[in-house]
């Protein structure tokens, strides 16, 4: 059997030329995503076999150039010029090949085997562009394909290109540059050729690269070459070629010669390759825009489809949790009653099941939000609607990307930190991780069911919670406008997102983004939702109290009437979760939210949900004496809460719940994004004093309003 050999591809692209999809379409798999070593930007890899072959792909991240600014583009440039791949396969835009080009030609200069894809011809065709792909291939020095990720369409015809362009030897790329420019860069070859310096040979790039590194004063190869001995003389040469260029072109800048330079052969490729039958058409893109960006429609339209999209995954979302809570309801009793420890089958029903019961619960109301949001930026529709709040979003100090963060806020925090990566400035991006703790994330949504079910009629509980959620984001652009005149002060970096044309959505990106976050959710569920779970299970079962239990359980034995018997079991289970480990805490802390009108219950319901918000029900139903196994749509537990707590004080509590510290996993990825533990404390005291300041006021409102 012949041994497998392995080919490392290195796929580039600039943002929206559909890499994702035609990383999927070759190798029908899942992608494993995961972080670059010592940094937080993602890469996916992925792999497929052909013709013997293991081709191993990883999808860089998405850069319209090699200069480095960002730190996507720092990764791509650094991976690009390391010797950690075999062959470059550059994914471009056929409908969009000028702009697409620019970074085309910054790869060629890497002189690396190289594969031009040109993604998209399906669309191309539709308007009318044709790309003379064999011209092309001939102009650039490497191989070019037309392709169609989303139809298949030479799919196979690619992966022959890129096991032949592996199999033969490295060829030289035509990146030609400017008369001017060329004539300078044949000077130094020669010069450096003459010389047959070991030390430079060394370094192991043509004496033609080195030349064109030297004229764009590229640092590296400076440091380097300035060590050695032929530098005395060469540098002398160089100066003398800047200064022909400078003279030539008019500016002292070897940047802007350059970059005229790149322009300058984008523009000859096109011209030589590509050609438009007849006038460009307006196509759908531009009558959609016309409605969905309107100055005046566009917002409104923005938010009914957040309204639809609340309304499905409250309403679609009960349907399954019927089944999920009497599965776990039926696991819980059936430990009760075959493990015969009382201890440990509680832990088991009350500690594990009821905590963790009530997270995977809640999972379809996640999967159909993600599934929402997902649906939305593979359509094209979020990048517009980032453009569209853009002069909204300035006059509160935020940057129109900080949108699709903000947006991903309302499912899971975890995402959303993490998507903030794709703003350029330190300062942006800062002040958006703060914010997006006031989009209120799918964890709180139990809390907020729960009480609005008790307190308002069902008919309008869709609409209490959209209010809820919309709240949170004006509050959170408040403090957004307050931190940027305080914290994060400075000028506000300009607004550029690329506007893809609209697609039907990719169901299996789709599907990939759901499965991706719905696993990260229960992975939450296995790790810190269970251990807060057995934790608070704990502290409300211990220290045992023999003597109250046997004091109760005396009365019990004397009253025949079963609904006294009951009123006791209940006042036991009270009189052990008071003077518990939890029932201690929450004494000890109640005063601090004494102002909020808040008991040590809700005290202690707090602070357990420091670590995950959903473990507030089950806090909640183990204070109130009905054990852990409720659910934000637990009857006894909504009748309780009206019962127990005035509407005043649950609106702050509410409030309280909306606004403080994230979950413990969302925390900690906070901190890693933001850079060190002394955001995470900033974070956490910015939040409460917030949450406390709204709650008492809203408290107020509500009492005034009231009386």
């Amino acid at each position: 059997m012949a041994e497998t050999k392995q080919i490392r591809i290195a796929l580039v692209g600039q943002p929206n030329v559909g890499k994702s999809l035609l990383i999927n379409a070759l190798c029908h798999s899942t992608m494993k995503v995961g972080n670059f070593p010592g940094v937080t930007v993602e890469k996916a890899e992925a792999s497929t076999s052909y013709k013997g072959y293991v081709l191993q792909i990883v999808d860089l991240p998405g850069t319209y150039s090699l200069y480095g600014y960002s730190e996507e583009e720092k990764i791509t440039k650094h991976f690009v010029e390391s010797n950690d791949y075999d062959l470059i396969v550059n994914v471009a835009d056929s409908t969009n090949l000028e702009r697409n080009l620019l970074l085309s030609a910054q790869l060629l200069e890497m002189q690396k085997k190289m594969v031009l894809v040109l993604n998209m011809s399906d669309e191309a065709r539709k308007e009318g562009i044709k790309i003379k792909t064999e011209s092309l291939s001939e102009l650039l020095g490497i191989p070019s394909v037309q392709v169609s990720a989303h139809t298949k369409e030479n799919l196979e015809s690619l992966l022959d290109v890129i096991v032949a362009t592996y199999e033969k030897g490295q060829n030289a790329n035509k990146r030609i540059y400017s008369n001017a420019i060329e004539t300078e860069i044949l000077h130094l070859e020669e010069f450096i050729k003459n010389k047959k310096d070991v030390s430079i040979e060394s370094l192991g790039l043509s004496a033609r690269q080195i030349a064109i590194l030297l004229l764009k004063q590229e640092e590296k190869t400076f440091q380097i070459l300035h060590k050695k001995p032929i530098w005395m003389e060469l540098s002398k040469k160089l100066q003398d070629s800047l200064n022909n260029l400078y003279t030539i072109y008019d500016t002292p800048s070897n940047k802007e010669i350059f970059l005229e330079d790149l322009n300058a052969f984008v523009q000859g490729l096109i011209t030589e390759t590509v050609h438009y039958e007849g006038k460009e058409k307006q196509g759908y893109t531009h009558s959609i825009d016309k409605i969905l960006i309107n100055k005046y429609a566009g917002i409104p339209i923005f938010l009914f489809f957040m309204w639809v999209l609340f309304q499905l995954t409250f309403t679609l979302g009960a349907l399954p949790m019927d089944l999920i809570d009497s599965f776990f309801g039926w696991l819980g009793e059936s430990i009760k009653e075959n493990i015969e420890s009382e201890s440990l089958a509680s832990l088991l029903a009350d500690g594990i099941i009821g905590g963790v019961g009530a997270v995977v619960l809640f999972l379809p109301n996640i999967v159909i939000l993600f599934f929402g949001i997902a649906l939305l930026e593979t359509t094209g529709y979020m990048s517009r609607v980032a453009f569209l709040l853009d002069g909204f979003f300035h006059k509160f100090g935020l940057h129109g990307k900080s949108f699709i963060p903000l947006v991903t806020g309302f499912g899971c925090s975890v995402p959303a930190f993490m998507a903030t990566r794709t703003l350029k400035s330190r300062k942006d991006r800062l002040l958006t991780l703060f914010i997006i703790n006031f989009m209120s994330c799918g964890a709180r949504l139990p809390v907020y069911v729960l009480f609005v079910g008790a307190f308002f009629p069902a008919q309008q509980a869709g609409n209490w919670l959209f209010g809820i959620y919309i709240l949170g984001a004006l509050l959170g652009l408040v403090m957004a406008k307050i931190l940027r005149l305080t914290a994060f002060k400075g000028p506000d970096e300009p607004f550029v997102m690329e506007m893809p044309k609209y697609r039907m959505p990719n169901w299996r990106l789709v599907w990939f983004a759901i499965y991706t976050k719905a696993k990260m959710y229960l992975k939450k569920a296995g790790t810190f939702i269970l251990a807060a779970s057995v934790l608070i299970w704990f502290a409300s079962s211990y220290p045992i109290q023999e003597e109250t239990k046997e004091v109760y359980e005396s009365k019990m034995e004397q009253v025949l009437n079963e609904e006294e018997k009951e009123k006791l079991a209940f006042a036991l289970e009270e009189s052990l979760i008071e003077n518990s480990y939890l029932g201690m805490t929450g004494k000890l802390i109640e005063p601090v939210f004494a102002p909020l009108d808040f008991d040590w219950r809700m005290s202690v319901a707090l602070l357990s949900g420091l670590a995950a918000k959903e473990v507030v029900i089950s806090t909640m139903g183990v204070l109130y004496s009905l054990g852990g196994e409720v659910d934000e749509e637990s009857e006894n537990l909504m009748q309780v809460i009206k019962r127990a707590i005035p509407l005043q004080t649950a609106i702050a509590f509410i409030l309280f719940v909306m606004i403080y510290n994230p979950c413990l996993a969302a925390t900690v990825v906070f901190g890693k994004e933001a850079g060190g533990f002394k955001y995470i404390v900033f974070l956490f005291v910015m939040t409460t004093i917030c949450a406390y300041i709204v709650a008492w006021i809203g408290s107020m409102l509500a009492s005034a309003i009231l009386n």
